[in-house]
């Protein structure tokens, strides 16, 4: 039995210029799976860290120009979904009752009509109290800060899409393999 350990491996946080890159695989295309991967991608540019986004499948959503301004949040099956009550008036004998400030939406409520759109309208709303942009200035923001936009080129064909249907900043429709290759060496972030 040997005693020896391997060297700890401890990330250097000094100031010095890197070849680091990330690349961010964008997969779906609601409000609350858009965010981490542009929020990511942004704190990763802000750090000089060359960054790419691969939009595939429902992340396609994303940087189409029929889509982007109105992805949506549904709480089905999202069992973590809370619906803050700290704003919630309670009038009457309800402002003497000690009431949590937040609760577990019942999943039996949230397939129900006009629940998506209420999620949606509240989880807009607190991104905006927090002056986080929406998503197609988001990307905007990334783009101007070196952040590149890629399309997947399967995912193109079969939703018989072009260039004319995304964003004007998308560099190209291409395929994995050449995501793959020109981000060697890449953390890869798949959201």
């Amino acid at each position: 039995m040997t005693t020896e350990t391997a060297p700890l491996l401890v990330p250097s946080f000094d100031d010095e210029e890197t070849d680091r890159k990330l690349a961010i695989i964008c997969s779906k295309g609601t409000l609350d799976m858009a965010y981490p991967g542009l929020i990511l991608g942004n704190a990763a540019l802000g750090e000089g860290v060359e960054t790419h986004l691969f939009f595939t499948f429902w992340g396609f959503d994303m940087i189409m120009k029929s889509r982007a301004r109105d992805l949506t949040f549904s709480p089905v099956a999202n069992t973590a979904m809370h619906l803050p009550l700290k704003e919630v008036p309670r009038p009457g004998p309800l402002s003497r009752m000690r009431l949590p400030e937040e609760i577990r939406m019942p999943q039996a409520l949230a397939p129900a009509p006009g629940v998506s759109a209420m999620a949606t309208r509240m989880m807009k709303k607190q991104l905006a109290a927090l002056d986080v942009p929406e998503v197609p200035e988001f990307l905007d923001q990334i783009v101007a800060a070196g952040g590149h936009l890629w399309a997947c080129r399967l995912s193109a064909d079969m939703y018989d899409l072009d260039e004319s249907d995304f964003r004007d900043d998308i560099e190209g429709i291409i395929s994995a393999g050449d995501f793959i290759e020109m981000t060697a060496g890449a953390q890869l972030l798949f959201i």
